[in-house]
């Protein structure tokens, strides 16, 4: 089973090179533009690396520890769905499953319409890009990152899972991840398809994967707060967000992404920035490399990445490369379209906030490497803490929010000169002021979070006016945009309350004993130990009253597992409300059988989820197309 597994990657690797190859040729002699042996490439590649994980998952689902992969990262106590995920819990697996991903991508844009619409040469570039990166998959699974190396002697029991990752958060969010990178592919490479072969006679490369762009991006986007969502709970991790380096690395292709978004909007209103538009979206492809390169080359330290395994200097190689032939082939591509419009124009408007995406994305990645690049003139290099990165990104995000909130009423092309009526922007302008003015008398006076609170109303406001006209609620991509900016301000007021104005204390308690924190009354009623499956627990009952009345009871964990040692893992428990949580967390326990408890309240985090999920699902609203009127014969 297993080397029919690692034949099958083999073949991956061979039918990959064997379409570029292809590709390459047809495009050298020209006259023959036919891609047919190229397209037959796609269905085997697809096809193989089904087969591989197929194989995978078998020695997963029936514990077969002759297999180094599942002794790794599966045990006897593992519930089933927990073994079946650890499919991508190493970096074996998680490589197999983002290459499947991105072939079955490539094996779906084959059989839509919008593919057999492009021109010639532009399909034949499309496969020479995409089995470059099929092939650099298939090499990293068949040489350095194998998941079919065989364990001797097989041992009785596997390693087990690491706890952290025991959370529902692992069934879904590493897998939104991998197929938003592997559906971004798709464009990434059409794009730079359509700057290298210079053809305007097809369908344009964002109208052919205009669906495999919005569908990717909210696969993506959910995943990262998913991913939020799951370090929230996973005490250690630095909150919903703690500006980890693996954190950093799933943010980089989103904001890249989220800029050629904003950039595709001018490009399919007027034709102009077309090479900036493939730019941006051929660095989505880009960031998820380096990405992929951050989390596994082991030149960073983070909770939850992987180590070397032998990746990182072939990832490097490929990620010099790969930056090469994106650069090459937006600068070399043919300029069409006129000069952008008056810079206080909607178009003006748009491409700033692209750019302050980029701005975002260079700083992050900068930032997360600060530890490799301080390595050059120090001796002893350290890494950047949460708040540098929150010092520089608030206001960046605050600017953002301050150019949604007046572009939907700049007019497209002649400036703030062109507009017939004023009001729109003078209500924007109010809305903020009297926003921030609320937030001050109420107490909130912290600068910037006072301004991106205000912004942040000024662009609700702003959407709720848009909303009330009929225009905007019959056109699918303005409503989609709309929906997904009122999301966007919604998580900021959260992130901008909860990371500000959180009130943290930590307390030692002896059952009975109580401790004030803010307005709440915590007190220890019990403390109780036990086993579970491989693992055991200790348990604080804590009952939190306000007011006299009890409004919640909480019971954090502190967990020692069989197969890790002396390792001690957290379980947190949170209570949630609209205006806040409450959250509690078991840190240890003294000789004085006293419990140490951290207890902090987390004012409107759950904004953060709600504005998070609108921002995900509502832009599907986009992938509906209006069918246009019949005509009268």
């Amino acid at each position: 089973m297993y080397i029919f597994g690692y034949i099958c990657l083999l073949l991956a690797l061979v039918f990959s090179a064997a379409g570029g190859s292809f590709a390459l040729l047809r495009l050298w002699k020209p006259g023959d533009f036919s891609a047919s042996f190229a397209e037959k490439s796609a269905i085997a590649v697809a096809g193989a690396l089904l087969l591989a994980g197929a194989a995978l998952l078998h020695g997963l689902y029936w514990q077969d520890y002759r297999l180094d992969y599942v002794a790794s990262y599966t045990d006897s106590f593992l519930p089933v769905f927990y073994r079946l995920t650890a499919f991508w819990a190493g970096q074996p697996g998680s490589m197999l499953f983002w290459a499947l991903c991105a072939a079955l991508c490539g094996l779906l844009f084959l059989l839509t319409k919008s593919y057999k619409a492009c021109a010639p040469r532009t399909k034949l570039w499309f496969w020479a890009y995409f089995y470059l990166n099929m092939a650099f998959f298939c090499l990293l699974l068949a040489g350095y990152s194998n998941p079919f190396i065989m364990r001797e002697p097989v041992p009785v029991d596997g390693n087990g899972l690491n706890p952290l990752l025991q959370n529902p958060g692992m069934i879904f969010h590493p897998p939104l991840l991998f197929m938003g990178y592997a559906g971004l592919g798709i464009p990434g490479c059409l794009a730079l398809a359509s700057s290298t072969s210079g053809e305007s006679d097809g369908l344009p490369w964002f109208a052919a994967t205009r669906s495999f762009i919005l569908v990717s991006w909210l696969l993506l986007s959910a995943g990262i707060i998913l991913g939020g969502w799951w370090a929230y709970m996973e005490l250690g991790w630095g909150g919903y967000w703690g500006w980890d380096p693996v954190e950093n690395a799933s943010l980089l292709p989103w904001l890249f992404a989220t800029a050629a978004l904003h950039i595709l909007a001018i490009e399919r209103a007027t034709g102009k920035l077309s090479r900036m538009a493939a730019l941006f979206m051929s660095l989505t492809l880009l960031s998820a490399w380096f990405a992929t390169w951050l989390t596994r080359s082991g030149i960073i330290q983070s909770v939850h990445a992987f180590g070397d395994g032998g990746v990182g200097l072939p990832l490097a190689v490929f990620l010099v490369c790969l930056l090469a032939i994106c650069l090459l082939a937006t600068i070399c591509a043919p300029k069409t379209g006129a000069a952008l419009d008056a810079i206080d124009s909607r178009q003006g408007a748009l491409v700033l906030a692209a750019w302050i995406f980029v701005a975002l994305a260079l700083i992050i990645a900068m930032a997360t490497m600060w530890p490799v690049l301080s390595a050059i003139w120090s001796p002893s290099p350290q890494g950047l803490e949460a708040g540098f990165y929150n010092r520089v990104c608030l206001p960046l995000l605050a600017l953002l929010l301050l150019v949604l909130a007046f572009c939907p009423w700049l007019s497209w092309d002649k400036g703030i000169a062109g507009i017939r009526s004023r009001s729109p922007l003078i209500g924007a302008l109010l809305s903020m002021l009297a926003g921030g003015a609320v937030i001050w008398l109420l107490g909130y006076q912290k600068p910037l979070p006072l301004v991106v609170t205000a912004c942040a109303i000024a662009v609700l406001c702003n959407i709720i006016f848009l909303l009330a006209k009929k225009a905007v609620r019959q056109n699918p991509r303005a409503l989609a945009s709309a929906c997904a900016h009122f999301g966007l301000a919604i998580m900021a007021i959260g992130a901008a309350f909860s990371g500000a104005y959180t009130t943290e204390k930590d307390m030692l308690l002896a059952p009975g004993q109580s401790e004030n924190i803010g307005s709440y009354k915590v007190t220890l009623k019990d403390l109780r130990d036990g086993q579970g499956a491989g693992y055991d627990w200790l348990k604080a009952d804590l009952v939190f009253e306000k007011g006299g009345e009890v409004v919640a009871s909480l019971g954090p964990e502190r967990r020692v597992y069989e197969k890790f040692g002396a390792m001690q893992f957290s379980e947190v428990d949170v209570a949630t409300g609209p205006g806040g949580d409450i959250y509690a967390s078991l840190l240890g326990l003294d000789e004085d059988l006293k419990v140490l408890v951290r207890v902090s309240l987390e004012p409107m985090v759950s904004w953060i989820w709600l504005g998070g999920w609108l921002m995900c699902l509502l832009p599907l609203l986009g992938l509906w197309r209006r069918r246009p009127a019949r005509i009268a014969q």
